[in-house]
């Protein structure tokens, strides 16, 4: 990256890795912003603390940018707004919201309505007018077990003209239940910010806990939370291909995959302990070992999954059904996922070919080697073709894990750090790059923990998806994106 003047006058805080982080300026936090996105940089995560200390709140925003994460600290008076960052990377318009609701931080960017206040006043959502043009209203309360959203549809018949959801519905108070715990322990709320994503996120959780500790985790440690990572993606997308055979009418591939993933689901029991690996990556390394009869029923899993996963592609792919309703359903043309940011599985698939795995590699994945999975079609039967890739590719590496698993510990000692220390952690999970940003408080605890779930970059992208389809193939490019509301609202 070349020498800018905001990265000449910024003030290196921090070297901890896995991220440098830089203080800057009001008028250069906007300009390192430009420049980052000009040179291919992705803005990760954005997130601010009001309880900055010396009566300034800070903001934060994450990027990623060549071969490292870079972290921008902004300083900001009480009551004064923090230049915002939407028009260069849409994305952070609604984190800005979240921001301004739960920190009182408000942006200098226009969209001022709230993001968390549900009810209480008249939300304006974008109206579109014209002859024979009605909206659909869908939500917050679904018919079946997913979290609440609210999606509001500008049609004319059956043809999307327009999308605009409203989420923020499920609000927990993570981040303030954070600071309730010891540091030592928060990996297991990190692992249920998003329940299927448990150890990408317990995973960034303790990469930052120990990058602030000074702690190198034993190998085994490593390649044993690669197993557990793979394995959760296995079984996301084993689940995903059978939802979506089936809302292509296509219910022979729901209980197929179905039938995949309860096997899965049981050999991961019985190597590991649990069916999801929810308290599996812990402070240090991971929570239990891998013995020689784990090994061999996760080998033997594999081995009868792999052949059926095979078949069942040549299914999809020859069933004239399922094409017709996959092919050229919600495209997200490369150009539009790049402006707009999208990332992870649903970026690969339209051609935004970047794995954390291969790009900026995390022990043992830099020994690993991962195969990237992609395409330039962009649409449901490309995001459907990159999760059979990645399938046989976590197959592939699961057998690797196990064949080379070193010798030794399974984890090793972790003392708290100081107070005041700070450090960012970051997975590529199955729906994309988790992020998670810890700083240690006083005697063992947490200050602040933000964790960041990609569904912030991606669930945008599925307004312009949904644009020029008919209704009834909603849910279809809905599933094909397979978001977390949870994961999103804190």
């Amino acid at each position: 990256m070349p020498q800018r003047r905001w990265l000449e006058s910024s003030h290196p805080l921090s070297d901890v890795p896995p991220a440098r982080v830089l203080q800057v300026s009001a008028d250069a936090w906007r300009e390192a912003g430009r420049d980052l996105a000009s040179g291919g940089g992705r803005l990760v995560a954005l997130w601010a603390d009001a309880a900055g200390g010396a009566g300034a709140a800070v903001v934060r925003a994450a990027y990623l940018a060549g071969r490292g994460l870079l972290i921008l600290e902004l300083r900001v008076a009480a009551g004064s707004p923090f230049p915002g960052l939407e028009e260069i990377f849409p994305a952070a318009g609604r984190m800005q919201r979240a921001i301004a609701d739960t920190t009182g931080l408000r942006s200098t960017d226009g969209d001022t309505r709230p993001w968390l206040v549900h009810g209480t006043e008249p939300y304006a959502f974008v109206r579109v007018e014209g002859e024979g043009v009605h909206e659909i209203a869908v939500g917050p309360v679904h018919a079946g077990i997913i979290e609440p959203g609210h999606f509001r549809f500008s049609v004319v018949g059956e043809k999307v003209l327009r999308l605009e959801e409203r989420l923020g519905y499920v609000h927990k108070g993570i981040e303030r239940r954070f600071t309730e715990l010891p540091l030592l322990g928060g990996q297991r709320l990190a692992a249920r910010v998003s329940g299927d994503s448990g150890v990408t996120f317990s995973w960034a959780y303790c990469q930052a806990l120990e990058a602030m500790a000074g702690v190198a985790i034993p190998a085994r440690a490593a390649w044993l939370r690669a197993l557990g990572l793979e394995l959760e993606r296995l079984a996301n997308h084993l689940g995903d291909l059978g939802a979506l055979g089936n809302d292509a009418g296509f219910a022979f591939g729901l209980s197929q995959f179905s039938r995949l993933k309860e096997l899965l689901l049981r050999a991961t029991a019985a190597a590991l302990g649990a069916r999801y690996l929810l308290d599996f990556v812990v402070p240090g390394g991971v929570a239990v070992d891998l013995a020689p009869a784990g090994a061999q029923a996760l080998g033997e899993c594999i081995a009868a999954l792999l052949p059926e996963v095979q078949r069942l592609r040549a299914i999809y792919d020859d069933h004239s059904g399922v094409r017709d309703r996959f092919a050229g359903t919600g495209r997200v043309r490369p150009e539009l996922a790049l402006q707009l940011g999208l990332i992870g599985l649903a970026g690969r698939a339209s051609g935004q070919a970047f794995d954390l795995r291969a790009d900026l590699p995390l022990a043992p994945y830099d020994v690993l080697g991962v195969r990237r999975a992609g395409s330039t079609e962009g649409d449901v039967a490309a995001r459907v073709a990159v999760r059979f890739d990645e399938v046989l590719e976590s197959c592939r590496l699961v057998r690797e894990i196990l064949a080379h698993l070193p010798q030794g510990a399974h984890a090793a000692p972790v003392v708290a750090p100081p107070a005041g220390a700070f450090a960012v952690g970051i997975v590529e999970g199955w729906r994309g790059p988790a992020l998670v940003g810890l700083e240690a408080g006083p005697a063992g605890s947490i200050r602040r923990c933000h964790p960041h779930d990609p569904s912030w970059q991606n669930w945008p992208v599925i307004e312009h998806a949904a644009i020029d389809n008919i209704v009834p193939d909603f849910p279809l490019i809905n599933k094909s994106f397979n978001l977390s509301y949870s994961g999103h609202d804190l």
